[in-house]
């Protein structure tokens, strides 16, 4: 492996050792000009772990609303009750809304203002009890934290009602970026900070529940945020361990506009190799191809990324803050972009179990 950039050369000697990186190393990764060179050693790191397989799986969103107490400045989903686009779905709604052959059922919403914490209860068990086959993902560390401020629930006991309910794990939204100055700054600071985000996944792993994690990058939050974002994440990881992956989320301009434009697909691409080469004990780290389009999905399967997530019938949340791909794509589409990569599909569960090892070869399947 060859660099333009010398300053490479040592992380890479690190990186083939297995040695930790640490806070300098990740800025230089971000900030130095050679995308290839720290795309190589990404893709060497998630090789070393997975060969050429690639996860997939068949899931759909479900929001029970966009009715939120918040107002995030770069959140083009929520809406106050009463507002032109609001919605509240009932219980049965949500529950015909799952359809057979799904292994993943991913509920996250708004902070709604009224809703108690037993309705949320109460909607967990009906799914589960309509679709046991299904596994159910839900609720983000920022709505666990709401229902305390909100219902004085602790995030031990709902966690563990809602698991008794039929929840298996937690998405990994709300951690946005670690840094007071950007919770300040973007009208976040009502959410759960780094400190409480990071004790209710906590809470979750030591009640058996795994968990994903998750950075809103291509914002104005800076390199070195960044970076902290990431080690923390790693030092959450190091004393639980309940992480299965990381997704870092890319801003959608939208109607929010912080940014005049979307980030470069390069600095996607730079993310996730810089993701990949700093959370080594991560097992996963997604290519979102909701937020990356397909074509920059496929090719950070050559930046460290082993997932594409999956089918996402329904997905909101992105593509209310204007995201632009389509809605839910077919495995045909999936099995297209990890094929286009040279990859192998391997479809999964919401906890990694295999389900199926697809062939590289398209022909294969007839």
């Amino acid at each position: 492996m060859r660099f333009a950039d010398a300053r490479l050369e040592p992380i890479r000697e690190k990186v083939e050792a297995g040695e930790r990186l640490g806070r300098a190393e990740g800025l230089t990764l971000f900030e130095t000009d050679d995308l290839l060179g720290v795309g190589g050693m990404a893709d060497l790191a998630k090789t070393r772990r997975e060969g050429d397989r690639v996860y997939f799986v068949i899931n759909r969103h479900v929001t029970p609303t966009n009715v939120c107490v918040l107002s995030c400045s770069f959140c083009g989903f929520a809406r106050k009750r009463g507002e032109e686009g609001a919605y509240e779905h009932t219980i049965e709604d949500l529950v015909g809304m799952v359809r057979d052959g799904v292994r993943e059922v991913h509920v996250v919403g708004g902070h709604h203002p009224d809703w108690p914490f037993e309705y949320y209860e109460r909607m967990i068990a009906a799914v589960h009890a309509a679709h046991p086959e299904v596994q159910i993902k839900g609720f983000t560390a920022a709505e666990v934290d709401y229902w305390w401020r909100r219902w004085r629930i602790e995030p031990k006991e709902a966690l563990g009602r809602l698991k008794a309910a039929g929840l298996v794990s937690m998405p990994g939204g709300g951690a946005e970026i670690f840094s007071p100055r950007l919770a300040k700054l973007l009208k976040y600071s009502g959410k759960a900070d780094a400190d409480r985000w990071c004790e209710i996944h906590g809470i979750a792993h030591a009640l058996g529940l795994r968990t994903n994690a998750t950075m809103l990058y291509g914002h104005v939050e800076t390199l070195a945020e960044r970076v902290d974002h990431l080690l923390r994440l790693r030092e959450q990881q190091d004393a639980s361990g309940g992480f299965l992956t990381f997704v870092p989320l890319a801003y959608q301009v939208g109607a929010t506009r912080l940014v005049p434009r979307q980030t470069p697909p390069t600095d996607s691409l730079r993310t996730i190799a810089v993701a990949r080469l700093l959370l080594d004990n991560f097992a996963h780290v997604e290519a979102y191809w909701v937020t990356l389009g397909e074509a920059t999905a496929s090719l950070a399967l050559h930046f460290g990324a082993d997932d594409v997530n999956g089918t996402l019938e329904d997905e909101r949340i992105q593509h209310l803050s204007g995201a632009q791909t389509p809605a839910g794509v077919a495995r045909e589409q999936l099995f297209r972009m990890i094929r286009d990569a040279g990859k192998v599909p391997v479809e999964r569960d919401a906890l990694y179990n295999v389900v199926r090892v697809w062939p590289r070869d398209p022909e294969v399947t007839g």
